[in-house]
């Protein structure tokens, strides 16, 4: 038997992560088949030794979420749970095209080696789509809001570049306005297309210090740029991912695919059911699915509602739409 201490947890954690009459200690007890108790502001987890350690990991998320969230709830104990207990898949794999090297990988997670920071899948879906991106050098994610999409993908690049397989990263997105007109913005070129990129910009603070963020960004080797920016380049050697890209026209998709360079990976990301072109213009994600889908060197991953990992009212208000849109 092992037993492990997370020191630190005020009373009012204590209650935010235990819930209601200890419901979600219980639940956490029964997962992992561990005994945990708190004293003294700390909480001790006693049990078989690797499921003390992956107790151990999710009392911390837990403890983390809650400093963010306040209660928690039974649905949270068990998407939080679900990213220990679920089989591991990401795992270095044989490159789809044989473009490029397999990514490292650490057991279970993605590796960004960054002070007390672990990024790991939260729903089988995610993992999919984790595993896709090892082993294709192009891959095509859509989903609705609040999935990982960007993130995840974000997270791998950053795993990418600190291990040297890739030596710099490119973060894209189209500058399209979601259903209003800003007008002329103030400022700078950087200034006017900062809303734009902003979502890119905040995954990326995650991973990385602001600090170091800023010093890669002015060596260029983290470049974060509008889609108009990507014609007449060729990137070698670089992970590269197209974000919101079911904004972007056919011709736009195609210019932007055939960037990709000698070992380099490709992400595209989008939502198909959130599109911002003029009415009429098809959309090049949609495009691009139909045409290149049936090749066995890309990538598809299709997440879903149950796949939202954002606040748990974002999946009922996806549900919602959908069950709407699908009456219509």
């Amino acid at each position: 038997m092992t037993e492990a201490t997370l020191p630190g947890t005020q009373p009012d954690e204590l209650l935010n992560i235990f819930g209601p009459r200890d419901q979600n200690l219980k639940m956490l007890r029964r997962i992992f088949d561990v005994s945990i108790t708190h004293r003294d502001s700390r909480i001790r987890v006693r049990g078989e030794s690797e499921d003390v350690k992956k107790a151990i990991r999710v009392l911390e998320q837990l403890r983390s979420l809650a400093q963010r969230r306040g209660m928690l709830s039974i649905e949270d104990i068990e998407a939080v749970a679900a990213g220990e207990t679920a089989p591991p898949v990401i795992r270095a794999m044989p490159g789809g095209s044989g473009a490029s090297s397999p990514l490292r990988t650490t057991q279970g997670e993605i590796d960004i080696q960054h002070v007390g920071r672990r990024v790991k899948p939260r729903t089988r879906g995610q993992a999919a789509y984790i595993d896709a991106i090892r082993k294709h050098d192009l891959t095509f994610c859509i989903g609705p809001a609040g999935t990982g999409k960007t993130f995840l993908a974000v997270a791998t690049a950053v795993e990418a570049l600190k291990s040297q397989q890739v030596r710099k990263i490119v973060l894209v997105r189209p500058a399209v306005e979601a259903g209003e007109s800003l007008g002329f913005l103030p400022g700078d070129l950087r200034a006017k297309l900062n809303p734009y990129l902003r979502p890119l910009l905040d995954a990326l603070s995650e991973m990385i210090d602001f600090d170091q963020t800023r010093n890669l960004m002015e060596l260029d080797v983290i470049e974060v740029i509008p889609l108009a920016y990507m014609r007449g380049r060729t990137l070698n050697n670089a992970f590269i991912i197209l974000d919101e890209a079911q904004n972007t026209t056919v011709a736009q998709m195609k210019m932007f695919l055939t960037r990709m360079g000698e070992g380099s990976r490709m992400v595209v990301s989008g939502d198909i059911t959130q599109l911002d072109l003029p009415r009429g213009v098809t959309s090049g994600l949609s495009d691009a699915l139909k045409r290149l889908s049936h090749l066995s060197s890309i990538g598809v991953v299709k997440l879903g509602s149950t796949d939202i990992v954002r606040h748990r009212l974002v999946q009922k208000i996806v549900n919602a739409y959908e069950e709407h849109e699908s009456k219509s």
